[in-house]
C-alpha cells in the first residue's frame, strides 16, 4: 500500500511537471495510479451558455471522493501552485464558470451516482444521502418510489445536486422552503486547504458547511449530500393567471406568497411577443385562449403572466379545484383568462425537459445563451422593469424573462450566497431572469452575441447601483467587481479563502481570485 501510495504521487508530480510546462504532454489517456486522467475534451472547455471557452489540460474522472482527495492534496503540498482545479457537473454555466484554464477539471458525473434514503418516523425528518456529481432528475426519480421528494427545486433538473448547492438553487417553492441550501443536512466536502474528506453541517465544521453553500466552488468540492425530504403528492394543480399591469402583477404575486400554507409554487413571466407565449405554452398541457394584441413595433403591448401550484395529497381528502378557486378569486388578473390543469408532480416538476426537447429538435439547444440573472429589492422591481424595457426589443427577444417573488427569512445568513440589502424590514425581493438565446444561424454571430452581453452588462451596472440589485450565477470581469458584489460580505468570503483553499486552488473560473486568465478565447 505504501508503495502504491509512493508511486502515485511521483507520477501526480510528473502530471504538476507537465501542467507547468510550456507544452501539452497529456495527450492520450495517462494511468496515474489510482486516477483516470484523460486529455481535454470539447465538453470539458464549454458549458451551456457557449460564451467563453477555456481549455482545462486534463479532466479528471473521479471513480470515488478519494481521487479528488488524493489530486487536492498533492496540489495543496506542492510549491507548484500555478496549477487551478474546477469542479464541472452538467456544464450548465453560463460564463465558463466551471472551467479551468490549462488546469484541471474534474467531471463529477463519473462519481457513481449513490442515493441512500432515511424514512422518519411520525414526527422525524426523512432525508436523501446522495452523490455530489449525481443529478436532481435522479433525486427525484428514485425518492418518488418512496413516496417522498425534497422540498426545494430548481427549474431544470439536469443538473447536478453539487452544481446547485455551490450556488444556491431556486425555483417556485423557494418562498415556501427556501433555497436549496436552505434545505441540506450534512456535506461531505473535499477541501483544497490539505485534500481533506470533511463531514460537516449546521453544528460540525459549521464554517466550512456555511462557505460551502453558495460558495461558487471556491472553498471545497461536494461529494456528497444530505437533503431534506418531505412526502410528495401524487398529482399537482397547475394554474396560469394573465395580466396587463405590472403593478396588478407583482401585487398578486405577493398575495400568493403571503398563503404558505395554501400554495406550494409561485413563478411569473413577461410575455413580450408571440414566441415568448408558445415557448412557455410547451409543457403547459391546456389549450389556452389567450391570443393578445402585441402592438406594434414601435408601440408594442406587454402581458404578464403568473403561474401557480397547489399539491393533491389524495389521502388530505382536500377539494384542490375549490381551493384554486378560492384563491383565484382574491386575485386580479385579466377576466376569463385564468387556466388551470392537472398533471402528475413528476411531469410538473419535469416540465423545462419538454421544452428543452422541443428546442433540440429544432437545433436551438446549442446555442450561445447570454442569461442574466438578478435579485432585487422589493422597492426597485417596477423601475427593473422600466430598465429591462429601456434595452430589450420586445419584437425579437427570444427567450424567456422569469420575475417572481422570494422570501429573505427563508435564507440563512451565514452561507456564501449574497442578497440584495433590503434597507427595510420587507421580506419580499424578486428574482429576475433574462434568459435569452442567440441562434449564429439566425444572425446573431459574435458582434450581435457581444452586443447582447453589453446590454445585459449595463442592465445589471445600472440596477446594481440604482436599485441594490445582485446578480445571482453571478459573472464580474474584474476583482473591484466581486468586491462590489460582496459588499460588507467581501471579508468573510476573503477569510474562508485563505482558511479552506489558501493556494487559490479551486474554482478558477469564477475569476474572483484567479491567478490570471490569459488566452481567454471567445465565442465567434
Amino acid at each position: 500500500m505504501e508503495v502504491a501510495m509512493v508511486c502515485t504521487r511521483v507520477n501526480l508530480l510528473l502530471l504538476i511537471l507537465s501542467l507547468c510546462s510550456p507544452y501539452k504532454f497529456i495527450q492520450s489517456p495517462m494511468d496515474f495510479g489510482p486516477l483516470n486522467l484523460l486529455p481535454t475534451t470539447t465538453e470539458a472547455s464549454s458549458d451551456f451558455g457557449r460564451i467563453l471557452f477555456h481549455s482545462p489540460s486534463a479532466v479528471l474522472k473521479p471513480q470515488s471522493p478519494r481521487d479528488i482527495s488524493l489530486l487536492l492534496s498533492f496540489l495543496s503540498a506542492s510549491s507548484l501552485s500555478k496549477v487551478t482545479v474546477a469542479a464541472r457537473g452538467a456544464g450548465h454555466s453560463i460564463h465558463g464558470q466551471a472551467q479551468a484554464l490549462d488546469g484541471i477539471v474534474v467531471d463529477m458525473c463519473s462519481l457513481p451516482s449513490q442515493i441512500e434514503f432515511y424514512r422518519g418516523g411520525e414526527g422525524d425528518i426523512s432525508y436523501a444521502d446522495v452523490s455530489g456529481g449525481a443529478m436532481w432528475i435522479e433525486l427525484l426519480e428514485q425518492s418518488l418510489k418512496l413516496g417522498l421528494a425534497p422540498r426545494s427545486w430548481t427549474d431544470y433538473l439536469y443538473i447536478t445536486i453539487g452544481g446547485t448547492l455551490s450556488n444556491a438553487g431556486i425555483s417556485g417553492q423557494a418562498f415556501k422552503h427556501g433555497p436549496q441550501i436552505s434545505n441540506v443536512l450534512q456535506l461531505e466536502v473535499v477541501t483544497a486547504g490539505r485534500g481533506e474528506t470533511v463531514t460537516c453541517s449546521p453544528t460540525k465544521d459549521a464554517e466550512l458547511f456555511n462557505a460551502v453553500l453558495g460558495g461558487l466552488g471556491q472553498f471545497g468540492i461536494i461529494t456528497r449530500a444530505r437533503i431534506l425530504l418531505q412526502e410528495a403528492p401524487l398529482k399537482v394543480k397547475w394554474t396560469r393567471a394573465f395580466y396587463d399591469d405590472f403593478g396588478t402583477f407583482t401585487k398578486d404575486q405577493e398575495l400568493l406568497v403571503s398563503m404558505p400554507d395554501l400554495v406550494d409554487y409561485v413563478e411569473g413571466f413577461i410575455v413580450l411577443n408571440k414566441q415568448s407565449l408558445h415557448g412557455t405554452s410547451i409543457a403547459f398541457p391546456a389549450n389556452m385562449g389567450f391570443n393578445p394584441d402585441f402592438g406594434t413595433k414601435s408601440s408594442p403591448k406587454i402581458y404578464y403572466c403568473i403561474e401557480f401550484a397547489v399539491h393533491d395529497y389524495e389521502h388530505k381528502n382536500t377539494n384542490v379545484d375549490q381551493l384554486v378557486e378560492a384563491i383565484s378569486m382574491q386575485m386580479s388578473h385579466i377576466g376569463s383568462h385564468l387556466y388551470s390543469v392537472e398533471v402528475s408532480y413528476f411531469d410538473f416538476l419535469n416540465r423545462v425537459r419538454m421544452e428543452e426537447m422541443s428546442l433540440r429538435s429544432s437545433g436551438l439547444w446549442e446555442v450561445h445563451h447570454p442569461w442574466l440573472n438578478m435579485f432585487v429589492p422589493k422597492a426597485g422591481i417596477s423601475d427593473l422593469r422600466d430598465l429591462l424595457m429601456d434595452n430589450i426589443s420586445p419584437d425579437n427577444f427570444k427567450g424567456l424573462i422569469l420575475i417572481y417573488p422570494l422570501l429573505r427569512h427563508k435564507w440563512g445568513t451565514n452561507t456564501s450566497a449574497v442578497l440584495p440589502d433590503s434597507g427595510s424590514t420587507d421580506q419580499v425581493m424578486y428574482v429576475v431572469g433574462i434568459l435569452r438565446s442567440a441562434n449564429p444561424e439566425e444572425g446573431c454571430s459574435h458582434d450581435c452575441l457581444q452586443e447582447l452581453l453589453r446590454r445585459h452588462r449595463h442592465i445589471a451596472d445600472t440596477a446594481g447601483a440604482r436599485l441594490g440589485a445582485k446578480q445571482y450565477l453571478a459573472h464580474h470581469p474584474t476583482p473591484a467587481g466581486w468586491h462590489q458584489h460582496f459588499g460588507p460580505r467581501w471579508e468573510r468570503f476573503a477569510d474562508r479563502k485563505v482558511r479552506f483553499d489558501p493556494l487559490s486552488i479551486l474554482g478558477p473560473g469564477q475569476g474572483i481570485f484567479a491567478k490570471g486568465n490569459k488566452n481567454v478565447v471567445y465565442a465567434s
